[in-house]
């Protein structure tokens, strides 16, 4: 069964997703910064038997809408209890990825009861980042490699070419390649570049720099997804959350900071079973 796209209107924003629709327990995969949904088909597929499944494109990514302003996390956690309310989900299992993760904390401790779980896979920038590091965000934009997707392009030959020199793309798998496919577009001018929008990475990347991810001890059932080759690593960066999450439970699996499109069958078989485990 292949997913079906569906879509969201709300008075501000257009929600695109996906949906598996053959499960009942509540699933919302939330992708990371500049991803979209098709992200997690491969982990979709493995679960839809169980699972009632949804991939929202995130506001400023994929088919959803772009604006120009309001990437709070505010916004973003008010789009997907929207969603949820459409869905008749008063409570939902969560898998996020990277700036995501930090969302999935944020609102684990502002709204507790519309989670049942979180998985966080190689999130970042948990705490609050000093002022000061916005100076550095420039230059971030130019070095971060998967920020390099967005383009642009002279073609799509020449897009294709240069992203799939990747981390998250080298083996140039028929997944990856349509998760490529799906986040790209030519733009009026005729260049091709990522369908994520230069207003959506410079208010999220604000976002995430002035709300801490952790304040007070979260009791929510969570998996942290550490990638053997992920950007976390050192003991400092997992102490934040072996101290926060106390019902926390820690699965190493193969792969980079993508390890559902580098490693899917392993990545899906370590959420499954942190899945099955809460019935």
């Amino acid at each position: 069964m292949m997913p079906v796209r569906q879509t969201l209107s709300k008075t501000d924003i257009q929600l695109s997703y996906l949906e598996w629709h053959q499960g009942q327990e509540p699933l919302l995969l939330l992708h990371g910064l500049g991803d979209h949904a098709l992200v997690w088909s491969s982990l979709g597929d493995y679960l839809k038997d169980d699972y009632h499944i949804v991939a929202p494109d995130m506001r400023g990514h994929g088919d959803s809408g772009k604006p120009q302003e309001d990437y709070s996390f505010e916004s973003a956690i008010a789009d997907l209890e929207a969603l949820m309310d459409k869905l008749g989900w008063s409570a939902a299992h969560i898998v996020s990825h990277s700036w995501t993760g930090k969302l999935a904390a944020i609102w684990a401790r502002q709204n507790p009861a519309r989670l049942r779980s979180i998985v966080l896979v190689d999130p970042i920038f948990i705490w609050k980042i000093p002022s000061l590091f916005k100076v550095t965000f420039p230059l971030l934009y130019r070095v971060l490699p998967f920020l390099k997707s967005m383009g642009p392009f002279a073609s799509y030959e020449d897009a294709e070419k240069q992203i799939r020199q990747l981390a998250q793309f080298q083996a140039w798998t028929p997944l990856q390649q349509q998760v490529f496919q799906a986040g790209i577009e030519q733009k009026p001018d005729g260049s091709w570049g990522s369908k994520f929008t230069i207003a959506a990475r410079d208010g999220i990347f604000e976002a995430v720099m002035q709300i801490p991810g952790f304040v007070t001890p979260l009791d929510i059932p969570a998996l942290f997804v550490q990638p053997q080759k992920g950007v976390n690593r050192q003991n400092w960066q997992m102490q934040p959350y072996k101290t926060y999450l106390q019902n926390l439970r820690i699965s190493q699996v193969t792969g980079n900071h993508w390890p559902f499109l580098t490693h899917p069958d392993e990545f899906n078989q370590t959420v499954a079973a942190f899945l099955a485990a809460q019935k």
